[in-house]
């Protein structure tokens, strides 16, 4: 795996703007398992310049939703509080001629990529704004005009050496020179992410590969305010199922709305971790297991395929694995916690956690019993054994009711567990059976609620 000397220093920087989504959380998670596995710094940076946009609630559901999936950060930053930074910066690259003002209008900088289109042309920004003279830019201004800045891009070919995609190369001669202080004043997060990322001593870029067309920019402006450039990674983006983009479905799959619908955070972190990797997406009790596989060179470059349907099986076989430790004060928040015996009765069976509030209801009941034959039953209530009951008491008894009756197979058990359960299915009755008591079995045998 391509590490620095010292230990990593990487960001997760959402714009608190709205829920973190799937896509969000795979950048957070690579970013997290990397400086966990190399013992560095993961830092929670709010990208929080949108004003209008920005809320305390977005802010707040951030940190809910990273605490709940496991991924703890070592500092929390805030743009907001930064931009005298930017500012400073801004002034940099102004004095180094890097930085020029523009007086386009929104409406004249689209006729002119519309021309440019029209003529076959690349709708590349024509640097007018360049030619123009100091009188030129107080007249300007005269009318009202408020500048937006651009940054000079230089005619080369920018490289880099991706940690996922390999060697890079972006001709910066045939790219716009962009946008990075509007006309309000405000910065561009192509900016304000760079500045970030020298104050913070950032070491490696792990995001999404929708940045690769900019990294050859930002390359440049790390340069041009002689800060080091980091070490990029760019992960395939996910696609659904069919393989149709996720960006319009992201409120379903917000991790909220997952967290909501019972999804295990593990089973979310395990599936983003594997997805798109030569590795076998497989459940995991924790998340050492992903930090001590995360390697770069084995995520593939094709698109990564989620689904819904994967994440619900993968979740229901964490569950399966999940020692009773780990679960037993979300079972009391259910009202579900009856000891380890039932929970490694009953998660085998279980789709979500909340599933075994119905199992502990069955155990403990009351319940009204499914009487399929009553005159069986009632048979085989008068052959129960004598407490005290464990595993091995089902065994016995059913043997004891086969030799009185000569039932076997489905004719013997489906009436049992109808009476017992009220279900067609579930758990281990061999389990099940001493945790209910022999009280409420033989009760529930003669027809009574239980």
């Amino acid at each position: 795996m391509t590490s620095s000397a010292s230990p990593p220093v990487v960001r997760f920087a959402p714009s608190p703007t709205g829920l973190l989504h799937v896509g969000n959380i795979r950048a957070a998670l690579f970013n997290w398992l990397y400086v966990r596995r190399l013992g560095g710094t993961f830092i929670l940076r709010l990208d929080d310049t949108d004003r209008a946009r920005s809320r305390p609630e977005f802010e707040q559901a951030i940190e809910r939703d990273l605490a709940w999936l496991g991924l703890d950060w070592d500092r929390k930053e805030k743009q907001s509080d930064r931009l005298a930074h930017y500012d400073v910066a801004r002034d940099r690259l102004i004095a180094v001629g890097r930085l020029y003002p523009c007086y386009e209008t929104p409406e004249e900088l689209e006729f002119k990529r519309k021309r440019l289109l029209a003529q076959g042309r690349p709708p590349v920004y024509d640097r007018a704004a360049l030619k123009l003279s100091d009188e030129d830019r107080r007249r300007l201004e005269s009318e009202g005009r408020r500048p937006h800045w651009r940054f000079k891009l230089v005619a080369e070919e920018v490289t880099w050496d991706d940690m996922v995609r390999g060697p890079q190369h972006v001709d910066e001669a045939s790219q716009s020179d962009p946008v990075l202080v509007r006309a309000d004043g405000s910065y561009l997060y192509s900016f304000t992410s760079v500045v970030d990322d020298i104050g913070f001593g950032i070491t490696h870029v792990i995001r999404g590969e929708d940045h690769v067309t900019n990294t050859g920019a930002q390359i440049q402006m790390f340069r041009a305010l002689e800060g080091p450039v980091p070490v990029f990674a760019h992960l395939p983006l996910l696609v659904d199922a069919a393989g149709g983009g996720l960006s319009k479905r992201t409120g379903s799959l917000s991790v909220a709305d997952l967290r909501e619908r019972g999804v295990e955070a593990l089973a979310i972190s395990a599936l983003l971790a594997r997805l798109g990797t030569a590795d076998a997406v497989e459940p995991v009790i924790s998340l050492d297991t992903l930090v001590a596989s995360v390697d770069f060179a084995r995520v593939g470059r094709a698109a990564a395929r989620f689904s819904e349907d994967e994440l619900a099986q993968l979740s229901a076989r964490t569950l399966h694995l999940l020692p009773y430790a780990d679960v037993k004060e979300r079972l009391a928040g259910i009202d579900a916690d009856l000891g380890e015996a039932f929970w490694l009765a009953v998660r085998g069976n279980l789709a979500t956690l909340a599933d075994a509030a119905g199992w502990a209801q069955v155990v403990r009941g009351p319940i009204a019993p499914v009487l399929e034959e009553p005159a069986f039953l009632a048979e085989a209530a008068g052959l129960l054994p004598a407490d005290p009951w464990d595993e091995t008491s089902w065994k016995a008894w059913t043997g004891a009711i086969t030799t009185a009756t000569g039932r076997k197979g489905r004719q013997l058990f489906h009436p049992l567990r109808l009476a017992l359960t009220a279900q067609e299915k579930g758990p281990e009755m061999a389990k099940l059976l001493p945790l209910i008591g022999r009280g409420r079995v033989e009760a529930r045998l003669n027809g009574q609620a239980a």
